[in-house]
């Protein structure tokens, strides 16, 4: 049996939500997930979606979702950024992983991307590898840097003071 890709619709949200949890726990933030299904719904469709999801359909049922935006690169221009890829545990190593991976790949290219961009944890050996085994280069000597919303406000309220 070959997964069917498509765009995901807002009714597809509240299964996308369930797989985005089950990449949390696999990623051992189980309770790292904040958003909910409405915030899906309202920032991927509508007038100016900030994202757009592909969902994997096998035997009648989603069984992985990838989601991307686009950003601005100041070297290379118009990227597009892979958020995740997701198949749930008990259709692995059915293709689904692969097909949505080309999905991906093939909108950058329709949508005249200069690059594709994602990360990937050090300790996801399986995942490395995958990506390693179709070109993508991993670079190791650049580190993903955020701040969370509490610290946001922490250094906007308090500045640089103590720093």
């Amino acid at each position: 049996m070959k997964p069917i890709i498509r765009s995901a619709i807002p009714t597809d949200m509240p299964r996308v939500l369930e797989l985005i949890n089950e990449l949390a726990v696999f990623e051992k933030e189980p309770n790292a997930v904040k958003i909910q299904v409405r915030d899906l719904v309202d920032n991927g469709f509508g007038d100016a979606p900030m994202f757009h999801c592909f969902v994997a359909e096998y035997d009648g049922k989603i069984a992985g979702m990838a989601l991307v935006y686009f950003r601005f690169s100041t070297w290379v221009g118009k990227t597009l950024h892979l958020e995740d890829l997701i198949v749930e545990d008990v259709y692995r190593s059915k293709g689904i992983g692969m097909a949505l991976y080309e999905r991906v790949m093939e909108y950058a290219r329709e949508t005249h991307a200069n690059r594709v961009n994602w990360v990937v944890l050090g300790w996801n050996e399986g995942a490395k590898k995958f990506y390693e085994r179709t070109g993508a280069t991993i670079m190791d000597e650049w580190w993903q840097v955020e701040m969370d919303k509490e610290s946001l406000n922490d250094f906007l309220e308090n500045g640089s003071k103590g720093q």
